[in-house]
């Protein structure tokens, strides 16, 4: 082979490799993308809206948990309540349910606002869900129920995911009964904000 046939070879394996990275950075933010496509009170929700500069607090849970999402969403209530009225403002607090088949957007919206009327209730399809829920290291999984009414419980882990506009994770908050470190984490996400 000649030195020009090598180096057509080599420009053509670059090019092909390039052409390839573009085309997987194509199809990752397009996943991004439709899984921050949720909806809220049957309405379109846009979890990526860079048009909103107000960093999101995200909580994952399901509207038939027994425990763990109730207290978490009291204290995001409670933190929520003891902020001055312009940081309160300055956040979006939003639930995503784990539990797309039962949650419906209207019906996370009503259970979201039950507890804070601040608080915006989403839910999307399952796919967009487990995108979601992959890209946060949200751990969840369906465990069947005998002999009860519920069917099945949503198993899932809890913490509270401060996320900028575009979806990068700010700050990870694990599960609390303390309002004041959801507080302390809002003030700072909310001063980096200013800067």
């Amino acid at each position: 082979m000649s030195k020009k046939a090598w180096l057509v070879a080599i420009i053509a394996v670059f090019f092909g490799l390039g052409a390839r990275a573009l085309f997987d950075n194509y199809q990752t933010s397009q996943k991004q993308a439709q899984a921050g496509a949720l909806q809220s009170q049957g309405q379109p929700f846009n979890l990526y809206n860079t048009d909103d500069p107000r960093p999101r607090i995200v909580y994952f849970g399901y509207t038939h948990c027994p425990d763990v999402c109730p207290t978490s969403l009291a204290v995001l209530s409670a933190a929520l309540k003891s902020l001055p009225e312009s940081t309160r403002n300055a956040v979006a607090p939003i639930f995503i349910t784990l539990d797309p088949k039962r949650d419906t957007s209207e019906k996370a919206a009503e259970y979201a606002h039950f507890f804070h009327p601040a608080i915006t209730g989403v839910s999307g399809s399952e796919a967009q869900i487990a995108q979601l829920a992959k890209r946060y290291g949200v751990l969840y999984r369906i465990t069947e129920l005998e002999d009860s009414a519920m069917d099945y419980a949503v198993d899932h882990s809890s913490f509270f995911y401060f996320l900028s506009p575009n979806g990068e994770l700010v700050e990870k908050v694990p599960h609390t009964l303390n309002p004041e470190m959801l507080i302390a984490a809002i003030e700072r996400v909310t001063d980096q904000n200013k800067e």
